[in-house]
């Protein structure tokens, strides 16, 4: 039988969601990448552990995270029933739905028809009664987003979700969905929304400081850009890299003379620091407070150990700021 760490909560810093009295820990743990039907169970239940045991408490989800679609889900469910379960009430669990999951009109987009059928499966592939944070995964430009938002306030109201939460939605986009949320007295808490020292999107786009200005959590995913954040790309690309196997979210045209340019200049920066490079771009994340948390993904357990190893030195001073914008720039 599992028993988890007493001492999990020591090192880990958390942040309250918004206004919300939710707080998250300042790494979560995403399962898009390496819990699919091609993973290790055991593996998986690894990293978990591994997690929990630090400190992580949130496990970030969606319907179709795969291969197969529903297979992290599923696979999470077994690591729940092993012995995680235990702890249910010190985690939180999220997942979402808004991309392609099931053939015909009914599997995709942001329908109250797809959104509520959606959850209902994930709640059955986990094994759960309710998740903690529902998102709706990206906007629908088709569907009423009056239709989305009382579809997610419902949830709340059945019991199903305890908050709601949006993926994917810029400023302008947020701004309307939450007026909606604020009229009906819905549990909006959190945008999840990608963001890297190389991508920048949410601060061009104003929702990064529209978010800390009015009471919304941020959370957010790839902030090691697919791995030309770490020393990864610094020598060329690895046979067992993730642009070999998996050429769908990080292709060999990004690994170019600039890029890997920056990215020397920042490993140096981070040297000076006492960091890894992948430990000083997810620093960079939180070094403001208007980021919740950052969520990580893993392939095992030690990676996660060392992707919080930056918990100690979240901070950058003036000159450090400099330099990085400069290389950025």
């Amino acid at each position: 039988m599992y028993e988890a760490d007493e001492k999990r909560y020591d090192a880990m810093k958390y942040n309250r969601c918004g206004n919300s009295g939710l707080k998250l820990p300042a790494v979560s743990l995403g399962l898009w990448h390496n819990f699919g039907s091609n993973g290790n169970i055991d593996n998986m239940q690894a990293m978990c552990y591994t997690a929990f045991d630090h400190g992580i408490t949130h496990f970030d989800l969606a319907n179709n995270y795969g291969p197969v679609y529903g297979a992290a889900e599923e696979n999470f469910g077994r690591i729940l029933k092993k012995g995680l379960g235990r702890y249910r009430d010190e985690i939180v669990v999220s997942t979402k739905a808004g991309y392609d999951m099931w053939p015909g009109p009914y599997g995709d987009w942001g329908s109250k028809k797809y959104l509520v059928a959606s959850l209902d499966q994930s709640l059955k592939r986990m094994g759960l009664e309710y998740v903690d944070i529902f998102y709706h995964h990206r906007p629908d430009p088709e569907t009423p987003i009056e239709e989305t938002a009382r579809a997610l306030d419902g949830i709340v109201r059945s019991g199903k979700a305890l908050y709601v939460g949006i993926s994917n939605y810029n400023k302008e986009q947020t701004i309307a969905i939450a007026a909606l949320f604020q009229e009906m007295g819905t549990p909006f808490i959190i945008n999840q929304r990608q963001y890297s020292m190389f991508n920048r999107a949410i601060e061009q786009d104003g929702l990064k400081d529209y978010a800390a200005a009015h009471g919304i959590g941020i959370i957010t995913f790839c902030p090691l850009a697919q791995g030309l954040l770490t020393d990864r790309y610094l020598n060329g690309i690895p046979e067992d890299s993730r642009i070999r196997t998996d050429g769908r979210f990080l292709n060999e045209d990004a690994v170019n003379e600039e890029t890997i340019g920056k990215v020397r200049k920042l490993a140096q920066v981070a040297k000076e620091r006492g960091q890894s490079l992948a430990q000083m771009a997810l620093a960079w994340i939180l070094r403001d407070g208007d980021i919740t948390s950052v969520l990580i993904g893993a392939s095992k357990p030690s990676q996660i150990l060392d992707n919080i190893g930056m918990l100690s030195k979240i901070g950058f001073d003036e000159e450090e700021r400099k330099r990085i914008d400069a290389i950025l720039a």
